[in-house]
């Protein structure tokens, strides 16, 4: 089975057609053309990662080639980037990167890889057949093909969160070395599965390196999180509905904006910038606007003003949109027909000025929902109520805690995690990062001894202040192992950051997670086995089974 019998192929999200593998077109709206430029885009960066690797052993290494590297990574997370365009720009970087980096290899006599990627170049006019070569399937090996699949896109999770710390400043090179390791390994022709499952675990262990230098650069740069009431209501001026993840393109936002006349809001994951004190000052930051990613067709109908995509969790508009001539991108992020904020100069800053003008001229949001949602759990405020919460642990008024992290989606089977919240016996906690917690932040599920029942960590990479609460949690109760924990993992994945985090709680040793709505297409019958044996992951089923085996268990 290889790329040729298909217009594309691509499994690399929760959503994919028939729970196989997308073929003829993406259902997160990806064309077969963008798919198959994103397969040489992958392929031609594995092969620098084949030549730098081998520099860097040789004492010789370019941050602003591991830069590129996150970019080119992070722009093929699904839903990121629709472009052609800025894909083609992106294969052109990196075929001469690869030249440039081949070059010193040969001045200074060090041999490279014989590896098909280090030799590997194709004229743009060839890119689309190409692509056949280079795929998903192109590894024959079904069970090799998931493992090796499961480290990409582990991989782009773990990019996704570095790029994020390095807009703030902060770097970890093990991380540089840790993805590109990642990428050469997954290169080799004779590598085995039990090698692959370790380099799966390897990857986890980035992921957790990633989110922790996220963590730290997020909370050095704006404040420790702390418990936000979020207006979900309007103002009456035009507003900036910002979605996406990346704190520092909406720091910068915040700035050119203040006493511009217009408001700003979050959109989806950005909800979160609500619970950092360094936004707080800023009165014309107003609140929360929608829901989950996957409702802005609609949503975005209302609210009138102009949209800024600073990372994935793009949904293409229709035809008939009338908002579609307002969205702007930034960073990895892509649209065909959108307006492109340029990435910012060393040492500089964004220029937003554009994007602002345009939204003076727009009209005020409809209001489509009013009132307030609390968060702002993230672990050092969480930690502060260590003792309440180890003392209604101790006294039975919390039974359970049940991680209810991940993401959100357009599925109809998604409801589920909407009537197992709500089913939750009352002594039980939920704690939650990413936007899965659309599917129920919203519910009246009340409090324990003044504790809310849902514990809002933030983003899907403050999944890292889950395990950090656990941690803590372990150790105040005495326990040796955290599986030990009264803590049950119901985790809902849709794309690749989804993936990282698993990993990422797979390489800390956390078993028995139950992972939904459905299994990866990605993983084999086999690689699931082993997974199945070695961590005990299972999926979910009705609620009320579930609630039998998990929770009144």
């Amino acid at each position: 089975m290889g790329n040729k019998e298909n217009k594309m192929f691509c499994f690399q999200c929760q959503e994919t057609a028939r729970g196989t593998g997308c073929t003829v077109k993406g259902v997160c709206g990806k064309d077969p053309q963008t798919a198959a430029y994103m397969d040489v885009l992958l392929y031609a960066v594995r092969g620098i990662a084949i030549v730098n690797r081998t520099l860097r052993e040789k004492g010789t290494a370019d941050n602003e080639i591991d830069h590129f590297v996150l970019d080119a990574l992070f722009c093929t997370i699904t839903n990121a980037n629709f472009d052609d365009e800025a894909i083609i720009v992106r294969i052109k970087k990196a075929f001469e990167i690869k030249n440039i980096l081949v070059g010193t290899a040969k001045k200074r006599n060090i041999a490279l890889p014989d590896m098909p990627e280090v030799a590997y170049f194709v004229s743009e006019e060839n890119y689309l057949a190409e692509a056949a070569e280079v795929g998903v399937l192109s590894e024959p090996n079904e069970d090799l093909r998931s493992l090796k699949q499961m480290v990409i896109y582990g991989v782009k999770g773990a990019a996704a969160y570095t790029e994020h710390a390095l807009n703030l400043g902060f770097e970890d090179h093990d991380i540089y070395a840790m993805i590109e390791n990642a990428l050469v390994e997954i290169s080799r022709s004779d590598i085995s599965a039990e090698e692959l499952v370790s380099l799966v675990l390897n990857v986890g262990e980035c992921g957790v390196k990633a989110m922790a230098l996220l963590d730290k650069a997020n909370t050095s740069s704006y404040g420790n999180p702390e418990i936000t009431k979020v207006n979900i209501g309007v103002g009456k001026r035009p507003g900036i509905l910002v979605s996406g993840h990346d704190l520092k393109d909406f720091e910068e936002l915040l700035e050119q904006t203040d006493g511009q006349g217009v408001d700003v809001y979050t959109h989806s994951e950005m909800l979160p910038a609500h619970y950092y004190p360094a936004f707080k000052k800023y009165k014309h930051f107003v609140g929360n606007y929608g829901n989950s990613w996957w409702r802005q067709k609609e949503e975005f109908e209302t609210f009138n003003g102009v949209f800024l995509f600073t990372t994935n969790c793009i949904v293409p508009p229709l035809k008939s949109a009338t908002y579609a001539d307002r969205i702007y991108t930034t960073g990895s992020a892509g649209l065909p027909g959108a307006k492109h904020i340029p990435n910012r100069q060393k040492g500089g800053k964004k220029d937003f000025s554009a994007l602002i003008a345009h939204a003076k001229q727009c009209q005020p949001p409809v209001e489509i929902e009013h009132g307030e949602i609390i968060g702002g759990f993230a672990h050092h405020q969480v930690l502060a109520l260590a003792d309440k919460i180890v003392d209604a642990v101790k006294s039975g008024a919390i039974k359970k805690f049940v991680v209810m992290a991940g993401c959100d989606g357009r599925m109809k089977s998604r409801e589920y995690y909407t009537n197992f919240a709500e089913a939750l016996p009352k002594d039980d906690v939920i704690l939650t990062a990413g936007c899965a917690k659309y599917r129920y932040n919203k519910l009246s599920l009340g409090d324990i001894n003044g504790i809310p029942r849902v514990l809002d960590a933030g983003q899907c990479n403050d999944s890292y202040s889950l395990v950090v609460i656990a941690l803590a949690l372990r150790d105040a109760l005495g326990l040796k192992n955290i599986n030990d924990l009264p803590i049950v993992y119901n985790i809902a994945w849709y794309e690749q950051k989804a993936v990282i985090v698993l990993l990422a709680l797979l390489s800390l040793g956390i078993k028995n997670i139950h992972l939904g709505p459905t299994f990866p297409a990605f993983f084999s019958p086999n690689v699931l086995k082993v997974l199945v044996e070695k961590f005990g992951i299972t999926t979910i089923s009705s609620v009320e089974e579930d609630m039998k085996r998990w929770i009144r268990a």
